[in-house]
């Protein structure tokens, strides 16, 4: 009777839905893929008008501009938010397929924390690149930052809580127990990154604080 009851109880926990998850890809994804189009679409207007207003240049620190005329803008040969574009459809169509009670065996978890791994490393470089190197913060680019770190921690802890990655009790119960704080490390990562602007910027705390 005891294999019985634990049976259907397990088959219940086996087919939630991890809708925290879901949700989180589809409106970082979102917010992500906004910030690159529009970024996109002012390198455009650029283009086509030499003299066209960017609606993100607001001053020398806080310019789109300065930050699309450097060669860290075009890594690869091509404008970078071209890559944010294309790859953050992902986490929305994860997200939305989720949603829909999608299963995905575990390479494919892995070809995704990679890919969003990826994109994660990808805009620190370019934060250090913006604040160290070029001297300008991009408004665009900084909402792409903001959907990604969030879209990488829960994607994370979310995968280890879980065992889609490994299939072991104890990183089952280290994802657990971190789950509930994973908040906590999207903020001592958005806190560390606002610091370094405000330290490296101080015209920039010295206007907030007037």
């Amino acid at each position: 009777m005891t294999h019985a009851a634990e049976a259907p109880a397990a088959a219940v926990a086996d087919t939630r839905r991890p809708f925290v998850l879901a949700f989180t890809l589809i409106l970082t994804g979102i917010v992500g893929w906004w910030g690159a189009m529009e970024l996109i679409t002012q390198r455009v207007q650029r283009l086509l008008d030499p003299e066209f207003a960017l609606n993100c240049d607001v001053n020398p620190l806080v310019s789109c501009g300065s930050v699309m005329e450097s060669w860290q803008a075009s890594l690869l040969g091509f404008p970078n938010p071209l890559l944010g574009v294309a790859g953050l459809i992902a986490p929305i169509a994860v997200g939305a397929a989720l949603v829909a009670g999608a299963r995905f065996d575990r390479w494919f978890w892995w070809a995704f924390l990679a890919g969003i791994t990826g994109a994660f490393s990808f805009v620190h470089w370019l934060f250090a690149q913006s604040v160290f190197q070029i001297g300008a913060l991009c408004p665009w680019c900084m909402l792409v930052w903001l959907a990604v770190i969030p879209m990488f921690w829960v994607l994370v802890t979310w995968c280890l809580k879980s065992g889609v990655l490994i299939d072991s009790a104890r990183v089952r119960s280290w994802g657990a127990a971190v789950w509930p704080f994973t908040w906590v490390l999207v903020m001592v990562n958005l806190v560390g990154i606002t610091a370094a602007i405000l330290i490296q910027f101080p015209a920039l705390l010295a206007s907030l604080s007037v």
